[in-house]
């Protein structure tokens, strides 16, 4: 889709290039806050709310969307993403209610991998079908185990027997694009009792399964508790970690991404664009944001939330974009130039913690990012991103992480085995200083 012609302007006052043909991609991430009750090994930003409190969180992230949308006129929205906090807590009419602003202020592409997350115990059939006629066609369900008393011990609401119902439902309402979470490394959890849960999620046949070790955060009950309970050591985690991976491999599950299996071509395209330093905006209470290399976040606090979306005015905001002015480099049109990014500046006007991120932090990040891939970094696109080799920059450190058997260095630099389970000493070696 054309967006301008050689002599037009982007918002923020510069010419487009001759071959600037494409819309910019975007993926969209919005964040429900609520859920039923506090698992005991979350740390997310959510909480139990009455009716009223959902009511008015709704039209603050309208309100939100409408405001943001001002920004990203020249964006496609590639994938979006419902998370929480427990999504499937929303009314059918509030889900119709946020799609239909969604498709209202933003381009959404034909193809746009929509996803809703998911828990099995506020899953019913009228909800699955309000999604799919929303649009939304990928589900996430939250399981973590199959195992009830394991379930218990964590603090989920569900069973299994629960969980089976809402996936069957699912599948029956016309969802042909599942993922199930899963947890290792759970207080009582064997190597056996996993092997069950992932035997039975298997049969089941999901297009996509995510299997995350439990880490212990501060402030949870979990953490607090924790000298009460019994975990699996470091080394049986690991052991765990590998079950997964030769277990789902014989399925035909791809491990693409470290804690993430996909049977081919059902990938997780919102994921990948995290791992790959893509576009994308957060919309809601503590979303997380980065565009064109300026990350920022969304107030924590609904009462900050609610001041600044009421007093944020996008028309004042656009005056000021073609103001010529001078200082950082500018990201709206995909060139450099003098003169203060203003547009990232308004388009983070609602968010904290803005961070334009130095040369040396994005090469930081693509790196420790993308080596979470089971493809690793491409050396092709390092150089196409930055101008120079990446042996320039990282000569030392691949040489030696190569000796010690933790990376593979070839058309790609990707983690061996060995390095995919010291990934974080891996990584580390990435950041300068």
């Amino acid at each position: 889709m054309k967006i301008g012609i050689e002599g037009d302007r982007c918002r923020d006052g510069h010419l487009y290039d001759k071959g600037d043909i494409r819309m910019r991609e975007l993926s969209l991430y919005l964040h429900i806050p609520f859920c039923a009750r506090k698992c005991r090994y979350c740390d997310f930003l959510s909480w139990p709310a009455a009716e009223r409190e959902r009511e008015e969180y709704l039209e603050l992230l309208l309100l939100e969307i409408e405001k943001q949308s001002f920004f990203y006129k020249e964006y496609q929205v590639m994938s979006v993403f419902v998370g929480g906090g427990t999504p499937s807590l929303l009314e059918p009419d509030a889900v119709k209610t946020i799609f239909e602003k969604l498709n209202h202020d933003f381009t959404i592409e034909k193809d746009c991998e929509i996803t809703m997350e998911a828990n099995p115990d506020s899953l019913t059939g009228e909800k699955l079908s309000a999604y799919l006629q929303a649009g939304v066609n990928r589900l996430s369900i939250g399981l973590q185990s199959a195992d009830d008393e394991e379930l218990r011990q964590i603090g989920r609401i569900h069973d299994y027997r629960t969980f089976r119902n809402a996936y069957e439902m699912a599948r029956q309402s016309g969802f042909r694009n599942v993922n199930i979470d899963l947890m290792a490394a759970l207080p009582g959890q064997t190597y056996d009792s996993y092997r069950r849960t992932l035997e039975r999620v298997l049969l089941l046949k999901p297009e996509h399964i995510s299997a995350y070790s439990l880490i212990l955060e501060e402030g949870t009950w979990l953490y607090e508790h924790r000298s009460e309970l019994t975990f699996p050591t470091e080394d049986e985690d690991r052991a765990l970690y590998e079950l997964t991976g030769e277990l789902l491999g014989k399925y035909n599950y791809k491990r693409y991404e470290i804690s993430n299996y996909a049977l081919a071509g059902y990938e997780c395209r919102h994921n990948q664009v995290y791992w790959t330093r893509g576009n994308y905006l957060g919309l809601g209470l503590g979303a997380a944001s980065l565009v064109n290399d300026v990350r920022w976040n969304n107030p924590r606090s609904i009462a900050e939330y609610r001041r600044r979306l009421r007093q944020a005015d996008v028309t004042d905001m656009d005056s000021e974009l073609a103001e010529p002015v001078h200082g950082l480099t500018g990201f709206a049109c995909g060139k450099s130039h003098t003169g203060e990014n203003r547009l990232a500046a308004a388009r983070t006007r609602l968010g904290d913690n803005i961070q334009y991120l130095s040369r040396q932090e994005q090469m930081e990040e693509f790196m420790f990012l993308g080596l979470r891939l089971t493809n690793g970094v491409r050396k092709q696109d390092f150089q196409e991103k930055f101008g120079v080799p990446i042996e320039t920059v990282y000569e030392k450190e691949l040489e030696e992480l190569q000796r010690d058997g933790l990376l593979i260095v070839e058309e790609s630099v990707r983690l061996t085995p060995y390095g995919t389970d010291i990934s974080n000493y891996v990584m580390a070696k990435f950041l300068f200083g």
